[in-house]
């Protein structure tokens, strides 16, 4: 069932950027549509690289999120720091987690990177429910995160 979930997200997704090439509009579209799309999903957004060694806020769906965040802080900053995937099944186990919201308890975070390899942001997904996100989320996540690198 997840996997037809993201099969109809994606294909949603990809011609809805059909010859789009704004960043924020890519962002934007992506972060509804998947937000949307699955329902333990409780924050959907994405993170951009605005000067080197920060993030700020970007599209996202759900309640508030963190203005900026500094690499190698909290998840977000992590993942941009490394540039490899983190996921938590527990978020209250990483010992610099940033919670934006008492409620939630799992995460996975993403790097994008645009077609030359740079870093552009991340994408961070958060829930409210404890080890929300699989091997499954990983793949097809990864997949999406591809897609909208390749269009900046």
């Amino acid at each position: 069932m997840k996997e037809q979930q993201y099969r109809q997200a994606k294909a949603r997704i990809t011609a809805l950027l059909d010859g789009e090439s704004d960043e924020v509009a890519i962002m934007a579209t992506v972060a509804c549509e998947l937000h949307h799309a699955l329902d333990y999903f409780h924050w959907t957004g994405f993170y951009r690289v605005v000067e080197p060694g920060l993030l700020k806020i970007g599209p996202y769906q759900g309640g508030h999120g963190c203005l900026s965040i500094p690499f190698g802080r909290g998840v977000c900053g992590s993942v941009a720091e490394s540039g490899r995937l983190l996921r938590l099944d527990d978020v209250h186990s990483f010992p610099d987690h940033i919670a934006c919201s008492n409620s939630t308890r799992s995460e996975i975070v993403l790097p994008v990177t645009d077609r030359q390899g740079k870093l552009r942001g991340v994408l961070d997904i958060d829930s409210n429910d404890p080890a929300a996100f699989d091997e499954v989320d990983e793949q097809e996540l990864s997949a999406i995160c591809r897609l909208v690198g390749d269009r900046l």
